[in-house]
């Protein structure tokens, strides 16, 4: 029983982390990209990326109660309550659209108040607002990926990702280069192919709909109910704030190594382009726990959500120590992908070698994260990110930076502590959760 949780696991984990891959591709390709005009062009990417991903990434959090209402709904083989959800989570997504778009635009002034180097600023600003355009689709593309994967809908949502990175990987060609007789934008043609890939995913998404769900159109009411809003934003909120908290908090750092120099803002966004990719690989899985933990809970069987849970955290654990020895052994190679500035990739190396000391919890703590959704506790993981990150990481990350002269590896030394901590309470926690579990009958 044991093995064929982990099989069914990994099958459904897969192709979520094969999307998930694709997903940290595309901003990849950006970084990649305009690394070829100049490191402030990255720096200005990596403003941009950081202030527009933290409020809208924030926000998706919100529908992250689809994973507990649809997987439990499909669990319980109940359809009408799978659709109802959808609703609701659509509802709400129209509800986010001006309030992300409102958030970043305000946000805008207090960068430079902020004391962000204003060679960022003048190429971060207008790629930031190309972005914000792209804010309705990519809501949409949230909730609609939520609905799928939780009813085990995953191989049509790989193929979208793979293919929307054709679609990027071509517009940054055409639009940062300038082809075809048009100008060459650097920055802001990164971002104007961000925004056609992503109508291009949303689209995508509707299209799948419609063919797994023929009479999704004129069965479904799809008029709002606010129970079923309250339902998802029970559990959305916490969710959001984990995710605000941790997003956050790098924002943070961010703006914190923009204050050095743009140099070191470039070397920060590298690293971090790295570990979100291997972050890739656990979040997944994340996904993949919070809908089998989900399902085998609506259909009453707590036995096979606990082994379903644990089958994926023991993946998770595995793949982030292989990342961590890449990491360590090689980081000067991997920065070499993204830019051949020397100085860049010597600031990034020494970045990458201090997070391959907390890929393991980073793991850890996601895959974690996803399991307790399944089983409806979204308000642990959010506690435990905030005090992990505000009330110790930062703070620690802060004085060594600046207190005691270390830089950017100062921040990212308080940032690991924070993981550390957080992967190693949140798996003591799960394993609490799992023990109840298995005493259920």
């Amino acid at each position: 029983m044991a093995e064929s949780e982990l099989s069914g696991t990994l099958r459904l984990a897969g192709p979520i982390v094969l999307a998930e891959l694709g997903w940290m591709a595309m901003g990849n390709v950006d970084v990649m990209m305009v690394g070829r005009v100049s490191g402030e062009a990255i720096a200005a990417v990596s403003l941009g990326t950081t202030i527009f991903y933290t409020v809208a990434i924030c926000a998706s959090g919100m529908l992250l109660g689809m994973d507990t209402l649809v997987s439990q709904a499909f669990g319980a083989k109940d359809r009408e309550r799978a659709r109802h959800s959808l609703v609701q989570g659509l509802w709400i997504s129209l509800l986010l659209v001006p309030s992300v778009i409102g958030i970043v635009e305000v946000s805008e002034p207090f960068l430079a108040k902020f004391g962000v180097n204003p060679l960022v600023l003048r190429g971060g600003l207008p790629y930031l607002r190309v972005l914000n355009w792209s804010t309705p689709p990519l809501l949409l593309y949230f909730c609609l990926r939520r609905y799928l994967q939780a009813a085990g809908v995953v191989r049509p949502v790989m193929w979208v990702l793979l293919t929307a990175n054709l679609v990027n990987l071509t517009g940054n060609w055409i639009l940062v280069f300038g082809r075809f007789g048009l100008p060459a934008l650097g920055a802001v043609g990164s971002g104007w192919a961000t925004f056609v890939s992503r109508l291009y995913m949303a689209a995508a998404l509707v299209v799948i709909l419609r063919r797994i769900d023929p009479g999704i159109l004129r069965e479904t009411d799809w008029r709002p109910d606010l129970s079923g809003i309250r339902a998802l934003a029970k559990l959305g909120f916490p969710a959001a704030g984990q995710i605000g908290v941790e997003y956050g908090v790098f924002t943070v750092a961010t703006l914190l190594v923009g204050r050095l120099n743009a140099l070191s803002l470039a070397a920060h966004q590298l690293a971090l382009s790295t570990v979100y990719t291997t972050y890739m690989l656990p979040l997944g899985l994340s996904s993949a726990a919070a809908v089998r933990v989900g399902q085998a809970l609506g259909r009453g069987d707590a036995r096979s959500a606990s082994r379903s849970g644990w089958a994926a955290v023991g993946v998770g654990a595995a793949a982030m120590s292989a990342a961590a020895v890449i990491l360590l052994t090689v980081p000067r190679s991997i920065a070499r992908l993204f830019t051949p500035e020397l100085g860049v990739i010597a600031g990034a190396a020494t970045l990458l070698r201090i997070a391959a000391f907390f890929q393991l919890f980073d793991g850890l703590q996601v895959v974690t994260t996803g399991a307790l959704r399944g089983a409806g506790d979204t308000r642990t993981p959010m506690l435990c990110h905030f005090a992990g990150y505000w009330l110790i990481g930062l703070p620690v990350g802060v004085w060594l930076c600046f207190g005691r002269n270390w830089g950017a590896p100062g921040l990212w030394t308080g940032l690991s502590l924070a993981l550390i901590l957080i992967g190693s309470v949140l798996t003591l926690l799960w394993r609490r959760a799992a023990l109840s579990f298995a005493l259920l009958k």
